[in-house]
């Protein structure tokens, strides 16, 4: 055992069942936590704005004269009050993640049969969103960029965005990207209300169809309780990183990466595996050296004692097994050949490929989404994208032709199942 992270091996009896406590978050007891949010999204869907205004009060520190004055009608402004550089930074990113978006939308499509019978499928985005960008202890500008983007390429009509304002602040540069991200509205407000205020709409808040973003326990309480009212992206765990390595790439890019998940928080895990011992022990080596020069060492010093782990595997072939089993947020292949292997990995939020694409980059301004499953849910769930933001109708044109052929197989199935108006229903234009 490490020091600073835990040292496993494969070949070990006992690795499986070390594995499964590391994979094993340790829930925070959630039945206060479950208590409190339920009686805030109730508070707001009963008393609307008043009940918005009390605890943003309590909640935030912010004493609006009304409710009105949530909302920041003049938020674009800021997109001249951050340095240049930041600006033209957020740009370039805005610009890949459009960019890489585009390419997944869906289509609308039809068929013609035989006999005139057209089928298809409506493609059509969704009227209004809200998302929830995180605030308070620290500013996230590309969160605003990675949820606002697809949702505009999708087509919808209005992004609504709430943000945490403890004392009524928002930073500038989490503002200028949401003008750049082409954000409609901006309210000041945070936590389980402003979940619920997008949910059930208030005087003030308009009630969206679907509400997307990372935020604390009491957010993620908050949108699995208004799930069916509105529709919600995921319940984002913490944050995860695993890098497959040969030993090609230098340790200390290796620790870097690992560090770039850790720093989250503490309950984020960072795991490598690979074949070569010595490269684990110059890795360990690597971590011990560059965590004390690191401004959040004390969080990455926790994640890693608690959920880290350097793991020596028998071969490639077995690192993949365990990469599919572990169903990573992030997945470095960190190997020479990485392309080669990318058919072995089943399950994983993202991938980056061979020793020049750190995880970091894709956070930012790869393009692709940061958005992503955790918690092994990259086993069922994807990223988030465009296809978050549309939905999807099916279309049926019968010609009489068609419709008189397929009231004879409808008709028979509705009978078995004895729903007579069923069957009758199909059989009526048929018997014309």
């Amino acid at each position: 055992m490490n020091s600073l992270i835990s040292l496993l091996d494969t070949a070990h009896d006992s690795f499986d069942s070390s594995l499964s406590r590391l994979l094993t978050v340790q829930k925070a007891q959630t039945d206060g936590v479950d208590a409190v949010v339920r009686d805030i999204v109730g508070t707001i869907e009963r008393e609307g704005d008043l009940g918005l205004l009390r605890l943003t009060e309590e909640l935030d520190r912010f004493r609006p004269a009304s409710a009105d004055e949530l909302e920041l009608k003049d938020f674009r402004c800021h997109l001249h009050r951050i340095p240049s550089d930041v600006r033209e930074a957020l740009e370039a990113s805005a610009r890949r993640i459009r960019h890489y978006h585009a390419h997944q939308k869906l289509e609308s499509w039809e068929i013609e049969e035989a006999d005139g019978t057209v089928l298809g499928q409506r493609v059509t985005p969704l009227e209004r969103v809200g998302i929830y960008v995180p605030g308070g202890k620290a500013a996230y500008p590309s969160s605003v960029l990675m949820n606002a983007i697809p949702a505009k390429v999708a087509g919808v009509d209005e992004i609504v965005m709430v943000v945490p304002a403890p004392g009524g602040e928002v930073e500038s540069v989490v503002l200028a990207a949401a003008t750049i991200a082409g954000v409609d509205r901006v309210f000041r407000i945070g936590g389980a209300q402003a979940v619920a205020a997008l949910a059930y709409g208030t005087e003030t808040i308009p009630a969206v169809d679907k509400i997307v973003g990372p935020g604390n326990m009491y957010v993620a309480r908050a949108k699995a309780m208004v799930f069916g009212r509105v529709g919600i992206d995921m319940i984002a765990g913490p944050s995860e990183i695993l890098i497959v390595s040969d030993g090609s790439a230098h340790p200390d890019w290796m620790a870097m990466d690992l560090f770039s998940q850790a720093e989250h928080d503490e309950l984020a895990q960072a795991i490598l595996l690979s074949p070569d011992e010595n490269f684990i022990d110059a890795v360990a080596t690597s971590i011990g050296k560059i965590l004390p020069t690191l401004e959040r060492a004390d969080i990455v010093r926790k994640a890693l004692s608690h959920r880290g782990a350097l793991i020596k595997v028998r071969d490639l072939d077995e690192a993949f097994a365990l990469v599919n089993r572990i169903a990573p947020e992030h997945l470095e292949i960190a190997l020479n050949d990485a392309t080669q292997w990318l058919d072995k990995v089943r399950h994983a939020g993202a991938i980056f490929l061979g020793n020049y694409s750190p995880e970091a980059l894709g956070d930012y301004c790869a393009g692709p989404n940061h958005v992503l499953p955790t918690s092994g849910t990259a086993r069922f769930s994807s990223p988030l994208g465009v296809y978050d933001f549309q939905k999807r109708s099916s279309v049926i044109a019968c010609s009489p032709e068609g419709s008189a052929a397929l009231a004879s197989v409808a008709g028979r199935l509705a009978d078995s199942e004895g729903l007579g108006a069923h069957a009758r229903s199909a059989r009526f234009r048929a018997a014309e």
